[in-house]
């Protein structure tokens, strides 16, 4: 492939991000600066993760032009409600160095907290303000968005949720496909690089890594996939997808791994400060 151009787009953004959880500020400059200059052009980090300074450092050393990059930062739970989040966000950009965020996401709804509407009006002002281009949510399931349009009237560009082979979620893609929003999925390998005979067999295939395979999957699927890696050549292989297609047997197998086990937090229960 030509690691010097940009991957192909979902939609209005790049088909393949890069993710920088539990990277620590070091790593992720290091990583952020290689992920750049090999290809990657959506950048995902949170300000949970404690890495915001370090993925802005990574950004300015690339080389690549701050206007080429979907950068993508997320507000964490302690600075849900409205006065919080404007804050969070403040707090956020002078971390990254930046005054601007392509993509800033509510992290997690926290339905027993119950601020991710009053978040949500303030995530509008920031894009009506023009300091953030696409506003969205992670974690959240439709209930969530549905009371977000019922009660502002503005849906969310994008959902980030926990996407694998053995956890597709395919009732919730549906939904916000309909919706028009688009999808993210984060942990797009599962735990760890995937496993089992269906994605070998596939892998062999088409001459391929599981881990290929794993990700061509998701983007045949219409989501944008944020795979986490540190080696340069794990970077290129994750990025290097473009060239290969799965038929729809081939789709069909990779659906009966679907074992409906999540691996993260439950959106309904799971506490995030």
């Amino acid at each position: 492939m030509n690691t010097a151009s940009t991957s192909p787009k979902q939609g209005a953004l790049p088909a393949i991000g890069f993710g920088t959880w539990p990277m620590d500020d070091a790593e992720a400059a290091t990583a952020v600066a290689e992920a750049l200059r090999i290809g990657y052009r959506l950048i995902d980090t949170a300000a949970i993760y404690g890495n915001e300074t370090g993925v802005g450092r990574g950004l300015r050393e690339s080389g690549v032009a701050r206007g080429d990059v979907v950068l993508t930062s997320k507000l964490r739970g302690a600075e849900q409600g409205y006065d919080e989040a404007l804050r969070g966000f403040d707090a956020t950009t002078r971390r990254l160095g930046t005054d601007h965020v392509d993509l800033y996401l509510i992290h997690w709804p926290l339905p027993m907290k119950d601020r991710y509407v009053d978040s949500w009006r303030a995530l509008i002002r920031l894009q009506q303000e023009g300091r953030v281009s696409m506003i969205g949510v992670s974690n959240f399931q439709q209930a969530h968005i549905e009371r977000l349009q019922r009660e502002t009237g503005v849906l969310p560009a994008v959902n980030q949720i926990e996407l694998h082979p053995d956890f597709a979620q395919p009732a919730l893609c549906s939904w916000l496909a309909a919706q028009g929003i688009a999808i993210e999925g984060w942990s797009p390998l599962g735990r760890g690089k995937p496993q089992g005979q269906v994605l070998e067999t596939l892998a062999a295939k088409h001459g391929r890594t599981p881990a290929q395979v794993a990700l061509r999957w998701h983007v045949q699927r219409g989501v944008v996939p944020i795979p986490k890696s540190s080696k340069p050549e794990r970077m290129r292989e994750n990025l290097d997808v473009f060239d290969f297609s799965l038929d729809a047997e081939d789709m069909a197998a990779i659906a009966t791994l679907d074992g409906d086990h999540r691996q993260g937090g439950d959106p309904d229960t799971h506490v995030e400060e």
